[in-house]
């Protein structure tokens, strides 16, 4: 029997759930937050962005363990969200999507930051006067950062793709349910099965290079006049 023919295709499926709901969450959370950065004085900047980039010098699986913590029994806000709320995030698809966030926000938010910080402060005093703030951020703001934001986006979706150590201590590595392809190639190397390990990498790198493609073209057409 082949590899590919070995390869539990689920890992796959969970796997584009949990970036997906991580670059979501990126881009919610990411957006306003760059955006808050650009626009703030450089003091409040400074230290804005020191915060957000501070998941990215943590080891992913420090970042797993304090989400663990948070999420699960062991913290006042995990009872709520269990008995309270009846959401079990440890252990889920879902929470492998948040922590996989949590990992992809640094990269996500700088990259955004830099595409609202070319933005002319005088088109955005022009605008201002002739729009309300929110209209002028729909209308005139995203427009322009539009290459930057897509960019971001799909660094997060790559990053998010990829990530084991946070989400592996979250959500574990339960077959059919929260197994992702990092885990599932480390769990094949673990039990010997380099060919699994490797059918399931070479599957891997063709959908990195597939976003790696597109990144590329994004920040060409970003860099035209």
């Amino acid at each position: 029997m082949s590899a590919l023919q070995a390869v539990d295709w689920s890992v796959f499926r969970i796997s584009l759930q949990v970036a997906v709901l991580a670059t979501l969450l990126c881009v919610g959370v990411g957006t306003p937050l760059a955006w808050w950065i650009a626009r703030s004085r450089p003091v409040v900047s400074g230290v804005l962005s020191s915060l957000a980039l501070v998941p990215l010098v943590l080891p992913p699986v420090s970042v797993g363990y304090y989400l663990l913590y948070l999420f699960g029994r062991q913290s006042g806000f995990g009872d709520f969200l269990i008995d309270d709320l009846g959401l079990r995030i440890v252990f889920s698809w879902y929470g492998a999507g948040i922590a996989a966030a949590v990992v992809a926000l640094p990269l996500y938010v700088r990259t955004a930051q830099a595409g609202f910080e070319q933005i002319s402060p005088s088109l955005l005093d022009v605008a201002a006067t002739m729009t309300a703030p929110r209209t002028r951020f729909l209308r005139v703001v995203l427009p322009l950062a539009w290459p930057s934001l897509a960019a971001a986006t799909l660094i997060a979706l790559a990053r998010s793709v990829g990530e084991f150590g946070a989400t592996v201590v979250v959500a574990g590595s339960i077959p059919g349910s929260t197994r992702t392809v990092p885990a599932a190639i480390y769990d094949a190397v673990q039990g010997g099965d380099h060919a699994l390990a490797n059918a399931l990498a070479l599957v891997t790198a063709a959908g990195g290079l597939v976003i790696l493609v597109a990144l590329t073209a994004l920040l060409r057409r970003a860099r035209r006049p």
